[in-house]
């Protein structure tokens, strides 16, 4: 269990050292056991999470782990060069549309607006979203944000922070 901590402040979050990568999966496998609450109790829910890190800190593993953890069964590869890969899942019955941007190769600002992907964010369902500061506060009002950063012992921190009420539900249970 990755060794964490959590502080009481107007925007509630939680700290993790993640030591393996079998730690890794396990944090996602408990974020996607709150996205799946969320999801059969909330069948509109519109969920925005924003993934922040260097390259190489660990983002897309960690989507990878919640996606498969969230029952999908096929490859998930980065959307680098796609800007976005969706996957609609069936959890407890009710159909989830989750959507992974990677927006580190855009060129400017609202090219995510351009490739159509504003009704995206509209529609129920769950945005994962990296590199959103390319799009240089563009995007819709983030619920949740993961940011992984590296240690020098090649172990990582990783911290989730609400941003909103769904945010704050979705760590709750986690802590």
């Amino acid at each position: 269990m990755p060794e964490k901590t959590f502080s009481p402040s107007p925007l509630p979050s939680l700290s993790f050292v993640l030591s393996t990568e079998e730690q890794t999966a396990h944090l996602a496998t408990k974020l996607a056991s709150s996205i799946t609450h969320l999801a059969t109790t909330q069948p509109n829910l519109r969920l925005h999470i924003s993934l922040v890190g260097d390259l190489g800190a660990g983002k897309t593993t960690f989507t990878r782990y919640l996606l498969k953890a969230l029952g999908h069964t096929g490859k998930v590869k980065s959307p680098t060069y796609a800007l976005c890969e969706p996957y609609d899942l069936l959890i407890n019955g009710h159909q989830l549309a989750i959507h992974h941007f990677d927006l580190y190769r855009m060129k400017y600002a609202e090219e995510w607006v351009d490739a159509g992907f504003r009704d995206t964010f509209s529609n129920p369902g769950i945005c994962l979203v990296e590199w959103g500061e390319k799009a240089e506060g563009t995007l819709p009002k983030v619920d949740c944000t993961v940011t992984l950063e590296m240690n020098e012992d090649e172990s990582r921190q990783m911290v989730m922070t609400s941003h909103s009420d769904l945010g704050e539900a979705l760590l709750r249970p986690i802590h």
